[in-house]
């Protein structure tokens, strides 16, 4: 947006915002979340909350690769299983689901981890492969968690893989959501059973933050209110990185609304996808969002797989959803929303951070395109309901 632009209040009021579509209202944080943004250091001090578990150890992941950082996991994870405490391990089947991770289960299991598959394939209810579990979640002892983008993988790690690394972002955070977070972990341990309402409390005062997954009992489509709810009540700034990003969203029409209301609405997206479909449909939503008032921007040093947003100078979403279709609707995901200006700040300064090794896409430039990328952008359209 011009900065001659200057925001609007919003005609919808916190509480009436709520009530429709599903944003808590939650207490004001002070700084108990930690920010992790290197893979070598958020591995490193998982696998510290790991050697000081005494009781419980439940992770889930959808990938978990069969190399260096897997290696570390699976090791202590055993010795953990071997001195007696409840270890579990879940993992996508189709995101870790490859033949070389075999001897790892092997060794798992040996040592008395409880292991299981998220949904492999079936003949006999084949669509049911089609839902992933995307999330990437350690507690221990239901005192402490991690969760948000990072995968087990050497591609996040800066030591193993240079400074072509994955760009993400992981989170910790305090006693007072782990809990919460076993009830997320036990309901897909026990094949997706519908977490019960008040799992997921409309109204939590004294608590800077909250977990929310793709679904309650309450809202089937409970992260795509959740994203539009706070874009809705934004009055000065939205900032969103996401690796993909589904056009013709609620959360697409929520950031076209806050940008024509005067908020300045920047949405990060990586320059090179994959799959290239990916980001076919992606640049698929440009021309809408441009148009809006949406400053797009392309990450261009690597990969891109952080998804976070902050709205205004206090709220933050973090997890492992992707704004696109698979995982606002399909997908069994996780995120934190937060009120904690700390975090919201930290995100913040991260983002501009990244902004300046981003390339902004115009609108002007964007009109002249030539055809064959709007060919590609056609199929990206046709397909982003399967990506």
């Amino acid at each position: 947006m011009s900065s001659s632009h200057a925001p609007r209040q919003n005609s919808v009021t916190l509480p009436q915002a709520r009530q429709a579509i599903c944003v808590p209202n939650l207490g004001e944080g002070q700084g108990a979340f930690q920010l992790f943004v290197e893979g070598d250091a958020l591995f490193d001090a998982m696998l510290a909350a790991i050697e000081g578990a005494t009781e419980t150890i439940w992770m889930e992941s959808y990938i978990f690769a069969a190399d260096e950082v897997g290696a570390r996991f699976v090791a202590l994870l055993a010795a953990k299983a071997r001195t007696g405490l409840d270890v579990r391990l879940h993992l996508d089947a189709f995101g870790a689901g490859q033949r070389n991770f075999d001897k790892f289960r092997r060794e798992l299991e040996r040592s008395g981890v409880r292991f299981r598959w998220f949904r492999p394939f079936d003949l006999r209810h084949p669509l049911r492969y089609f839902q992933r579990n995307h999330r990437k979640l350690l507690i221990l002892d239901g005192r402490e968690a991690f969760l948000s983008g990072f995968n087990i993988r050497r591609l996040n790690s800066r030591r193993l893989h240079g400074e072509t690394r994955q760009r993400d972002t992981h989170v910790r955070v305090p006693a007072s959501l782990a809990t919460l977070a076993e009830s997320h972990f036990d309901r897909l341990w026990q094949d997706a059973r519908p977490l019960p309402s008040n799992a997921i409390p409309e109204e939590a005062d004294a608590i800077e933050g909250l977990l929310v997954p793709s679904y309650s009992r309450k809202c089937q489509k409970r992260l795509a209110c959740l994203h539009a709810g706070l874009i809705g009540m934004a009055q000065t700034c939205v900032y969103l990185t996401s690796p993909y990003f589904g056009p013709g969203t609620v959360v697409d029409r929520a950031l076209q609304d806050a940008a024509r209301r005067g908020v300045d609405v920047r949405v990060l997206v990586p320059r090179t996808s994959d799959p290239m479909v990916a980001g076919w449909a992606t640049r698929a939503a440009y021309a809408q969002l441009l148009t809006a008032g949406v400053r797009v921007y392309e990450y261009l040093p690597r990969p891109l797989h952080a998804k976070t947003s902050v709205v205004d100078t206090g709220w933050s979403i973090i997890g492992s959803a992707n704004l696109d279709y698979r995982s606002l609707f399909v997908n069994q995901e996780l995120v934190l929303v937060a009120h904690d200006r700390v975090l919201a700040g930290q995100l913040q300064a991260q983002y501009l951070q990244d902004l300046s090794d981003a390339r902004e896409v115009t609108l002007r430039a964007w009109h002249s395109r030539g055809w064959r990328a709007r060919g590609f952008e056609v199929i990206g359209w046709a397909a982003r309901r399967l990506l």
